[in-house]
């Protein structure tokens, strides 16, 4: 059986003729960019991503840059801790300001290292010949340190922090950063001062031709005065320094005394020796009353008339002085206590608390010891 072909006769209408329909309107591109399809949007939008990734790579590969420079900057200026091995510190290339004999304040700064972390770190000098590094401040730091190394084994211990000076080591300004450090952190004492200037003189390696040299250059803003009682001390520990174990207890006033008597009297300096060494074993004030019985009154009244040893009020019976320690949320609190003052020493800036609360917090305490 064959299949039929259907034919349709469909009409075109003639070109030009007048009852042909106008073809439809194409649709109007909407306003803006032509639309893109599915695919050229995403790589579009990908391209964008990866150039907006390699801006931030730019961005930060810049700052790093800028704080590596900056870091060697600092570093470079001494203003970066590095953590120094004990032994690549060394403090031989000048004598300490310390007085000779036992410091019987590092164990308590060991102990508040111990407990409280270092507050401060170190300073040092890299040493000419490369072989470590020349201390120039934190003397009794570096001390504690290597005190809580051979007591604990402890690896923690065997490095302290230390900011790395630039140049190399001048030992003129090694005495100076020294003495300075000492003379702002910690009140030194005369005889300590004395010492300082002393050793500073008799180093060849600095410019001082004698003591007065050395004192001017050591204590270049103190007052005339101040400089004027150092030379005393010097002075004193030149004649009888062999004799005093508490040197770093006599008083300005004292010191001075002694000073002028011994040179009025010359015999004098061996005659206190003799009788430091006829009583042994001596404390600290019994070995300054032996001072004071050889030094004549009005020498001490008239030539200092605000000696040190005189208390500004009557002190009562019994011990002038105290001390004792406590401990706190802060550590251990060292306390002296004596006429008219009352010192704390304690691992903490007091410098940083507002002046408003540390005012009030002293006068409770005064209010409370009435």
């Amino acid at each position: 059986m064959s299949r039929r072909r259907r034919i349709f006769d469909i009409d075109l209408p003639e070109e030009g003729a007048p009852d042909a329909p106008a073809p439809a309107p194409e649709p109007a591109a909407p306003d803006g960019p032509p639309r893109r399809g599915p695919m050229a949007s995403a790589i579009a939008e990908n391209a964008e991503a990866v150039k907006a990734r390699r801006s931030a790579a730019e961005a930060i590969r810049e700052e790093n840059d800028a704080l590596a420079h900056e870091y060697v900057a600092l570093r470079e200026a001494g203003h970066v801790v590095s953590p120094l091995p004990l032994e690549d510190v060394h403090s031989s290339m000048l004598v300490r300001d310390r007085m000779p004999g036992e410091d019987h304040e590092l164990e308590e700064l060991a102990v508040s290292i111990r407990d409280l972390g270092l507050s401060n770190p170190i300073r040092v000098l890299p040493r000419p010949d490369g072989s470590g590094y020349e201390l120039v401040q934190g003397y009794r730091r570096l001390m504690a340190y290597r005190r809580l190394s051979d007591e604990t084994g402890d690896e923690v211990w065997a490095r302290i922090p230390a900011l790395v000076l630039p140049g190399a080591p001048d030992i003129a300004g090694l005495y100076r950063r020294m003495v300075d450090e000492n003379v702002i952190r910690k009140d030194l004492s005369f005889a300590e001062m004395a010492y300082a200037a002393q050793n500073y003189a008799a180093d060849p390696a600095t410019d001082a031709a004698d003591l007065g040299a050395a004192v001017a250059s050591l204590f270049q803003s103190a007052p005339y005065s101040k400089r004027n009682y150092i030379r005393n001390f010097a002075f004193l520990l030149d004649q009888i320094g062999g004799a005093l174990r508490y040197p770093t207890g006599i008083s300005r006033a004292l010191g001075v005394a002694l000073a002028r008597e011994i040179r009025d009297r010359p015999e004098l300096a061996a005659q206190i020796s003799e009788d430091l060494a006829a009583q042994g074993n001596l404390e600290m004030e019994e070995e300054l009353e032996i001072l004071r019985r050889h030094v004549l009154r009005d020498s001490l009244d008239e030539r200092m008339p605000v000696p040190a040893e005189k208390p500004a009020k009557p002190a009562r019976a019994g011990r002038t002085k105290t001390t004792f320690h406590i401990e706190s949320s802060a550590g251990q609190v060292k306390c002296t206590a004596g006429p008219g003052r009352l010192e704390i020493k304690v691992a903490r800036d007091f410098s940083s608390i507002d002046r408003a609360r540390l005012e009030r917090a002293i006068a409770s305490l005064i209010d409370g010891l009435a």
